[in-house]
């Protein structure tokens, strides 16, 4: 497994594979000085990990060294890569691994939208040198099925955080610790709260948030705003939820999952009115739903997971008055939560889990056709 480095959001899944019944994974990446804010794993002795450092060589295009022997090497008969075509090492790699006999599987987002144009062609043309793909969410496998790609070749991987520890963070949360938080955070602890944990940067529209809550105020429905993490924005979202009248609460760049759970555990809803990625998963395993936009080309794979008046909703992209009217129904606490959290925790245990992504990987590595483990999982999630 070859990939640019390795996340500390990855850990769970790559700990599962070094200790896979069905192959023997080597994985190959750059450490933690790759060039990201986000953090590096911290793996195991049990993980067979090789250093392939990475080279900027001109803005997102990038240079992998030591991923070309790896692909040429005896020691290896299949390859999974990631699946960027800036970064040119990866080109050369699967090339290499094709004319060695091996079979080149890539691990992606795929095609975010229907592709055209002259960059759909170039990306068209690299996927093409992976036999097999592993896609982060089923809109992507069928954009691929829409240009003819063969849906057999195609496995849905989602993504994943280390569930298994936030599980027992969960179970390990009581009531009356939610209770004296919300009255630490918070002047009026009995108002529901808005959630959202990401950077603090423009790209998220966190003023839009800011802004639908003072529209709610307006229409007599108040409540709190609880935003975790740092950046550029914070500053001048500070000085929105101010002048709007909002009681809110900058945690900061939090880092601790047990404080990071009864943070969640304490919201009403998540709402990232930018786009959503893995801060969808982390509130559902806490049996939070998540509002954002219905956009799909705009946005992240982990969106999938949310099933409308269920695991949360969409709005509007853009449209402050839409998201106002969509956070309401989730901000009303005399709806049944139960059913809710019941239907986030199942959606994230089944779905978007690292046991989930074990499976159809080692299904991939075997050899077998997708299956569409999704619609077994799916048939699991409704309460």
């Amino acid at each position: 497994m070859i990939y640019h480095f390795f996340a500390h959001y990855r850990e769970a899944i790559i700990e599962r594979l070094a200790r896979s019944e069905v192959a023997t994974f080597t994985f190959c990446g750059d450490d933690d000085h790759y060039e990201t804010t986000i953090k590096g794993a911290q793996l195991s002795a049990a993980v067979d990990f090789r250093a392939c450092p990475t080279t900027r060589i001109f803005r997102s295009i990038m240079w992998q060294r030591g991923i070309i022997a790896v692909a040429l090497s005896r020691e290896f008969d299949q390859l999974i890569l990631l699946g960027n075509p800036f970064w040119i090492a990866t080109w050369i790699a699967a090339l290499a691994g094709r004319l060695t006999g091996k079979r080149v599987h890539f691990w992606s987002h795929g095609f975010l939208e229907a592709p055209h144009g002259i960059k759909g062609m170039v990306r068209r043309l690299f996927f093409r040198l992976a036999h097999q793909h592993l896609f982060y969410g089923r809109w992507a496998k069928q954009h691929a099925i829409d240009v003819g790609w063969d849906p057999a070749l195609l496995h849905v991987v989602h993504n994943s955080l280390n569930i298994d520890s936030q599980i027992q963070q969960r179970q390990s949360i009581t009531p009356s610790e939610l209770t004296a938080l919300r009255a630490e955070l918070f002047r009026n602890p009995s108002l529901p709260i808005a959630f959202c944990s990401c950077r603090l940067q423009p790209s998220k529209r966190l003023d839009m948030l800011i802004g639908a809550l003072a529209i709610l105020k307006k229409q007599g429905v108040q409540a709190n705003l609880l935003l975790v993490g740092d950046g550029s924005s914070r500053a001048q979202l500070e000085q929105l939820a101010r002048a709007a009248g909002i009681d809110s609460r900058f945690e900061g760049a939090c880092y601790d999952e047990a404080r990071l759970a009864r943070l969640i555990s304490a919201s009403d809803v998540t709402v990232s009115p930018g786009f959503v990625g893995l801060t969808a998963i982390h509130s559902m395993i806490y049996g939070v739903p998540v509002v954002t936009h219905g956009t799909r080309g705009k946005q992240a794979p982990e969106v999938e997971a949310i099933i409308p008046g269920l695991t949360g909703d969409y709005f509007t992209l853009g449209d402050e008055e839409d998201l106002a009217r969509v956070m309401h129904r989730w901000l009303d606490r005399t709806t049944d939560r139960d059913s809710t959290r019941a239907a986030c925790v199942a959606m994230v245990e089944n779905r978007w889990s690292p046991a989930f992504q074990q499976a159809v990987i080692e299904r991939a590595v075997i050899g077998y056709p997708s299956n569409d483990l999704f619609h077994v999982h799916m048939r699991r999630i409704r309460p």
